[in-house]
């Protein structure tokens, strides 16, 4: 299975490269995984809703161009679904199953992912309805992508 994932903003603090660089080393039994970066723009304090909306729109321009064809699109979204771990696995399995080769993840910067990539997605997904740092999502995300793994291949995980 291929992987991608798609993200605003490139890590800036060495332990969650750290942790990005351990995840993609323990995954690589199970998945080809590529990250993909998109410039993030800069977000003052305070901002109009015009001014958000514009800033939603460039990163979504960004995130476009980044995605591949015939990915399956998972977008992580505080209003998405919301799986156990075991759900996520059984979810991620079954489109394996069904012909699925390639699924793409994408998480938006701090203002989150403009509408229109909303839209194009197969599936949302939320981990919390809590608020999260970008980059400790994609550490968030790639520990669940490798505790599915283990779950799918009937492997001892930590709980």
């Amino acid at each position: 299975m291929k992987i991608t994932l798609i993200t605003v903003g490139k890590i800036k603090e060495s332990f969650y490269r750290e942790a990005v660089s351990e995840y993609r080393k323990r995954l690589s039994r199970y998945c080809s995984l590529e990250i993909r970066e998109a410039e993030d723009e800069r977000t003052a304090e305070r901002m109009s809703d015009t001014e958000k909306e514009q800033i939603l729109k460039k990163e979504g321009e960004r995130i476009e161009k980044l995605l591949p064809e015939n990915a399956y699109l998972v977008t992580l979204e505080i209003e998405g679904k919301s799986y156990t771990s075991e759900a996520f696995a059984k979810e991620i399995e079954g489109l394996g199953v069904r012909g699925q080769s390639h699924i793409a993840f994408v998480i938006g910067g701090s203002l989150g992912l403009h509408k229109a990539i909303k839209k194009r997605a197969d599936l949302a997904v939320s981990f919390s309805e809590m608020t999260f740092p970008h980059q400790l999502m994609r550490v968030v995300l790639l520990e669940q992508l490798y505790r599915t793994f283990r779950i799918i291949n009937r492997e001892p995980y930590h709980k």
